[in-house]
């Protein structure tokens, strides 16, 4: 693990994420990622890396899940590490989001033909997410900021449906252009098809400097931030704080009062 920089953060009162970060509705053309999904898919399980081991190692002590545990992959597309820690860890149950259809439709079929009952995909907006507020223990996401407006909301997003002491591992790319390989291909298959309308998709990813990359995790009071670059990728992990209880609420009043 090279360049490690580590950041503890102190407590602050959040504004709800539905309230600070209002949603803009994007105009309605067609996605990429709906029409060339067969593109992506090959990218993601052929191409990309594939940090499954990473993301256990820095998620969980001894490599080994609490059971139980609820694990959300956000920007899942399909279905590659919900898959794997699904069938790595019988005993989590493990949700999929994503905002394309076709790659929701290949994850769930992927889980299916791996009997992979503890594993399930559905369409969502990782934007205002339907999940309520501390829904999970764990939550991962891979290149999910690569074409996402309004990264903020997201991390908002992230941070409100993790359970208190949960955890996020996020990997993203360092560099522009092998970032943008899979849409550069999706779109010159659209030219080579006749397909010249406009996608909802930029042309080109676009990804952060490292300080911009830890700076935007710092947008929420986290209680502990990691970030680390390896090769052409980088990581963060973020843990949120464990909230007081009422016993140890009531205890610190007593102790003031006494005091």
């Amino acid at each position: 693990m090279n360049h490690v920089a580590k950041t503890i953060l102190p407590a602050a009162p959040t504004i709800p994420a539905h309230n600070q970060y209002p949603v803009v509705a994007r105009e309605k053309s067609e996605s990429l990622f709906e029409r060339w999904a067969a593109i992506y898919i090959f990218c993601r399980e052929k191409v990309f890396r594939d940090d499954t081991s990473r993301i256990i190692g820095a998620l969980w002590r001894d490599a080994q899940p609490p059971a139980n545990s609820k694990v959300l992959e956000l920007g899942c597309g399909p279905g590659f590490y919900a898959c794997r820690l699904a069938q790595h860890f019988p005993q989590v149950s493990v949700l999929g989001v994503d905002s394309a259809n076709q790659l929701v439709r290949y994850a769930r079929e992927k889980a299916r033909k791996n009997a992979l009952r503890n594993c399930s995909f559905e369409r969502g907006n990782v934007l205002d997410l339907a999940q309520a507020d501390e829904s999970f223990d764990v939550l991962i996401a891979s290149r999910l900021f690569t074409i996402l407006p309004g990264r903020e909301r997201a991390v908002a997003e992230i941070f409100r449906v993790l359970k208190s002491g949960g955890k996020c591992f996020v990997a993203e790319p360092r560099f522009a252009f092998s970032a943008s390989i899979p849409l550069l291909m999706m779109r010159a298959l659209a030219r080579v098809n006749g397909h010249v309308q406009e996608y909802r998709e930029q042309m080109t990813a676009t990804t952060l400097s490292h300080n911009s990359f830890r700076a935007l995790f710092a947008t929420q009071p986290w209680a502990r931030i990691e970030t680390w670059r390896v090769g052409r990728y980088q990581y963060a992990v973020c843990e949120k704080g464990v909230a007081p209880s009422t016993q140890s609420m009531r205890e610190c009043i007593a102790s003031s009062i006494a005091s």
